[in-house]
């Protein structure tokens, strides 16, 4: 059947259990990755899908999965789905549970930062699917109690953060002690060449299954930005729109270090509630990351602060707003930032602030995204600081070595203002010189 007729789940070939739980899950019809995934994935063939974050691409793997699997047998993994962030795996495994839910599938999540203890004893009972990141899995293999000899299937969700975070070497490993006979699934929301080069590592012929281009942003989202002097006026400006825009109920505050997301915390307790603000980043205990996104989850929490370790971990369908409040230097994280919003045909908001020397990678993540993004004037309102100096000098630094990568002849603004002088100084000089010389005539 083709493509065009496929209104709804049921003209998949899944069985009954799968088609209960997609029911009581609220999905209704496909996303355009699901409609074209699934069908390949139940062929046996190996995918490449690139899909913006939030449209439905971990189920459009997973159906198809848990369909293959049908139902638990032995007690060796059948299929493994490697995940770059612990957040991200957990939310993934959720997902397993709530489509398994009406089969005996077996399946857990492995992730660092935790004892292995549980995970491992969870792997030696019996496992079909396992969700995991690369280091973790490599640490619950290295005990023997995890033999491979079943596995069929391998997903690799978030290609493109895997290679940013630099897990290349562990997922090669991975491959060389995994049965060559296998599926594999690809699925990343930018297609950079790095993921490409991966991609022919692994995959056998693939299909490629491209809804939308590499690095492109959801049509539910509306993207703006305002151009700001300093970091003062970055936190002002949060301040302010948190207080005088009532249509930020859910908002995700996205800050480049874990130093500024701290700090941007310790601000806006000033003025808010602090049980309705949470703040994740790497530094953070896992359990206060867990109890942190599900407070978010479930609405008691208005203000979530982020780092983008966290980016692709979070999957709330009803988060009004992403602010940008530092701009990623990663510029496929600016796409994986605002996917927070938008997500399950909602609409949804994402506002970035940029200083001046951050307008140089707007204009980097604007040809990336291939679209331009509205500036919107500071509000009437709003207290503009003025900009130390420190920053200032920091600031005009940056800006010099951004026109060097652009100009390898560029010497810099502080060159040429040392240049100016010196020449000023000689000018001086000569005409002194020469009030002298016509002096002493």
């Amino acid at each position: 059947m083709g493509l065009l007729f496929m209104i709804n789940f049921s003209d998949f070939k899944l069985n009954r259990q799968l088609l209960d739980a997609v029911a009581d899950a609220g999905y209704t019809t496909p996303t355009p990755i699901q409609a074209k995934a699934i069908p390949a994935v139940l062929g046996g063939q190996d995918i490449m899908g690139v899909a913006q974050t939030g449209t439905g691409k971990t189920a459009a793997y997973l159906l198809p999965l848990l369909m293959k699997i049908k139902y638990a047998q032995g007690k060796n993994l059948r299929a493994l789905i490697l995940a770059p962030t612990r957040e991200l795996a957990m939310q993934i495994d959720q997902a397993i549970e709530q489509l398994a839910k009406y089969t005996d599938i077996r399946h857990a999540v492995g992730y660092g930062g935790v004892g292995m203890k549980a995970q491992l004893a969870k792997v030696k009972e019996g496992i079909d699917i396992l969700t995991a990141t690369p280091g973790r899995f490599m640490d619950l293999y290295r005990t023997n109690e995890m033999p491979l000899k079943e596995l069929k299937t391998l997903v690799l969700d978030e290609a493109d953060k895997m290679m940013d975070m630099g897990f290349m070497p562990q997922i090669r490993q991975i491959l060389e002690i995994i049965p060559n006979k296998r599926q594999n699934l690809l699925f990343s929301a930018t297609m950079p060449e790095k993921v490409l080069v991966l991609s022919e590592e692994f995959l056998e012929y693939p299909t490629m299954i491209e809804v939308a281009r590499s690095a492109t942003t959801a049509d539910t989202i509306q993207q703006v930005m305002y151009e700001v002097p300093n970091l003062k006026t970055k936190i002002n400006l949060l301040m302010y729109l948190l207080q005088e825009d009532k249509s930020l109920k859910r908002v995700l505050v996205f800050t480049r270090t874990r130093t500024i997301a701290n700090n941007v915390f310790k601000y806006i307790t000033r003025k808010f509630p602090e049980e309705t603000i949470r703040v994740i980043h790497a530094n953070k205990a896992q359990n206060a990351r867990i109890n942190a996104m599900e407070a978010f989850k479930q609405g008691n929490v208005r203000i979530m602060i982020a780092t983008d370790v966290a980016s692709r971990g979070i999957d709330v369908s009803m988060v009004s707003h992403v602010i940008n409040f530092d701009v990623p230097l990663i510029y496929e994280d600016y796409v994986h930032r605002i996917g927070r919003t938008g997500r399950a045909e909602n609409t949804g908001e994402a506002i970035t602030f940029v200083t001046m020397q951050e307008k140089y990678h707007v204009g980097k993540i604007e040809e990336i995204i291939r679209q331009t993004i509205p500036q919107k004037d500071l509000p009437a309102g709003l207290e503009i600081t003025e900009t130390p100096f420190d920053e200032s000098q920091t600031m005009l630094r940056a800006i010099d070595d951004q026109r060097k990568k652009e100009d390898p002849t560029f010497k810099g603004a502080f060159h040429e203002k040392k240049r100016d002088i010196v020449k000023i100084k000689r000018k001086k000089k000569t005409k002194r010189n020469s009030l002298v010389k016509k002096w002493r005539r």
